[in-house]
């Protein structure tokens, strides 16, 4: 099969190639997905660059962590699709795969691809959505009535957290480029910031909740935007939780998501009941798998980066 493949680690211009690999093994819980589109996310390209892993590569390494795809072959153990069901899923990132024709996955990573998207458009969900419910609702408790600054409303988990906090009731702040504040507030936002012409910390005061997803001095400038007791959650650095809560009043935490098909079949729901609708800005064929992370590396997106595997 044709895959997305690292020997070593490296830029991503340098390392990923595009070549044929041995089909994927299928263990006894697994459901093996011909994949269509895969999802491209900063991790991917962190990942091709090492600065995940403790040691070199196993070789070659198939990249990439969501998808969606048709189910062609299912393990003896698993039971909760048969073959011929469309997919998604964020697949385990200790596996990964996701750039690939085919992909073994455990059925406890899968849920059913909403019906009213395309391959492409669930392709982009499975990651960032799940980032952002499980850092909105196990990280922050967001709620009815609870006040939340999301930072970079425009991109992949950013636009995912804006439509994930209204439908749990809450009031949204967020912050996006000139280009993209329109976008920022037919997603739901109540309020949005275009951060190249104010600094949000002067406009906004008294949030519960900010969900950092740039990190640097957007982060720093924003402990003292959230009201005394309230929580900063980021998915990008790993914030002094010490200092900021003897500074501040305030909790301080970071996280890494973890795939969990209940929760994304979950959101599966929202997108049938037309509550979450996924950004796709750009689609790339797999053959230019590297030119896709290299637009993701260079940032600033409106919504996400697919590949396409097969039309």
């Amino acid at each position: 099969m044709k895959a997305a493949v690292i020997n070593q680690y490296g830029q991503v211009r340098d390392v990923v190639r595009v070549t044929d690999v041995p089909l994927p093994a299928v263990g006894p819980r697994d459901v093996l997905i011909e994949v269509r589109a895969a999802g491209v996310n900063p991790v991917d390209h962190l990942i091709v660059k090492g600065f995940l892993s403790t040691g070199e590569p196993s070789r070659p390494l198939v990249i990439g962590n969501e998808l969606a795809g048709v189910v062609i072959q299912v393990g003896a153990e698993a039971s909760r699709f048969a073959v011929g069901d469309e997919v998604f899923s964020r697949v385990d990132p200790r596996v990964g795969g996701a750039f690939a024709e085919y992909v073994a996955v455990d059925e406890s990573l899968v849920a059913a691809k909403p019906s009213r998207l395309t391959f492409e458009e669930a392709a982009s969900l499975p990651l960032v959505a799940l980032t952002a419910l499980q850092a909105l609702t196990e990280q922050a408790d967001v709620r009815s009535g609870t006040r939340v600054l999301i930072h970079g409303g425009a991109g992949g988990v950013g636009s995912a957290a804006v439509q994930i906090a209204k439908q749990l009731g809450a009031e949204v702040v967020a912050t996006a480029g000139s280009g993209s504040v329109e976008l920022v507030r037919e997603l739901g936002a109540d309020r949005v910031i275009d951060y190249r012409t104010e600094k949000f910390e002067e406009v906004v005061s008294d949030v519960d909740v900010v969900l950092d997803t740039i990190g640097g001095e957007t982060q720093e400038r924003s402990f003292g935007v959230l009201k005394s007791g309230g929580t900063l959650v980021s998915i990008v650095a790993v914030p002094d939780a010490e200092a900021k809560k003897a500074r501040w009043n305030v909790e301080a935490r970071s996280f890494f998501m973890r795939p969990q098909g209940e929760q994304l079949a979950h959101l599966a729901g929202l997108v049938e009941s037309g509550q979450l609708r996924p950004i796709v800005e750009t689609v790339f064929p797999l053959d230019e798998a590297s030119e896709a992370l290299q637009k993701v590396e260079r940032g600033g997106a409106r919504g996400k980066t697919v590949i396409s595997v097969r039309r």
